[in-house]
């Protein structure tokens, strides 16, 4: 039955098959997260970067109802230019996929088709978590949900600093979702490479993060694992600039009644513009190191389960 929705590229097939690594990408970035020709070129960067460090990129998406499991370059660039592909969560998928629609995959949704195809390890930019003033509106992500249920790990440069990360990691604590940070004590903010929250346990490298995913998965402990992995040094920004333009565009989202799905992708491009654009910048390039870091879980977890 399964079969009748899932379209796996034959590449991405083959590596399943036959136990080579994977890595699974999200679409939103595509379509809501950056504007064209940005997103494409740095989606195709980003299945590059996996390809480079040894694992098969699988980038996710719903076209035409089919739950996409790996793109062409003509699918990624269509992606980058439509207007009609509808932000995609779990709440969403049955109804996309019935209506023979297009969407763009959060977070959640990628775990969520990732794990129908068998894809252990997904690289993103960060997750969702639970919204500023969460305790009047109870705005908190489907993220979180699906990462105390769904066997994938999350390679994130952490929580998206629009967010309340300490609630987030209470709530993540919560469900028994495990916060690692990859060659870090401290949680990521997204944008800066500390955010004032330690993490539950730090790894170092690929090899000792797989033994311990592995481990979890085999004991039959079900859910996810947040994989916070900094942005890079040079390429992190200045705490105060990014704080006041965070604090900006939260304002004005309140004033405007921005909320739900549609607050996060307004909050970035609002940062990004009192950025000058810094911000957007700093984003491709934490993407670009989740990818590498993901592609690296991705082979050393191949090589336990091989």
């Amino acid at each position: 039955m399964l079969e009748k929705y899932l379209d796996i590229k034959l590449e991405v097939a083959d590596a399943l098959k036959t136990g080579k690594p994977v890595v699974a990408l999200e679409s939103t970035i595509i379509s809501h997260g950056m504007p064209y020709p940005k997103n494409v070129e740095t989606a195709l960067n980003v299945e590059r970067i996996v390809r480079e460090n040894g694992a098969v990129p699988a980038t996710i998406a719903i076209l035409e109802g089919k739950l996409k499991v790996g793109l062409s370059e003509n699918e990624i660039e269509y992606l980058g230019k439509a207007h009609n592909v509808v932000k995609t969560s779990r709440r969403d998928i049955p109804f996309i996929v019935a209506n023979k629609m297009d969407g763009a995959t959060t977070v959640a949704s990628t775990m969520i088709i990732a794990a129908l195809a068998g894809i252990k390890v997904f690289a993103t930019g960060g997750i969702g978590g639970v919204h500023r003033g969460a305790q009047e509106t109870f705005d908190i992500s489907a993220d979180l949900q699906e990462l105390a249920h769904t066997n994938v790990a999350v390679v994130c440069a952490g929580a998206k600093s629009i967010l309340d990360i300490g609630l987030t990691l209470e709530y993540l604590e919560t469900f028994g979702v495990p916060v690692v940070g990859f060659g870090t004590d401290e949680f990521p903010a997204f944008y800066t490479r500390r955010s004032g929250y330690k993490v539950d346990y730090r790894v170092d490298n690929a090899k000792d993060l797989a033994a311990a995913l592995k481990t979890k998965w085999d004991l039959g402990l079900n859910g996810g694992v947040v994989v916070g992995n900094p942005i890079p040094e040079e390429h992190e920004m200045d705490y105060d600039t990014i704080t006041n333009a965070i604090e900006k565009a939260i304002k004005e989202a309140h004033e405007k009644g921005i909320h739900g799905k549609e607050s996060t992708p307004f909050l970035l491009a609002k940062v990004k513009d009192l950025t000058g654009g810094d911000s957007l910048e700093s984003n491709i390039a934490l993407v670009y190191n989740n990818a590498k870091v993901g592609a690296q879980l991705a082979v050393e977890l191949a090589k336990l389960y091989r």
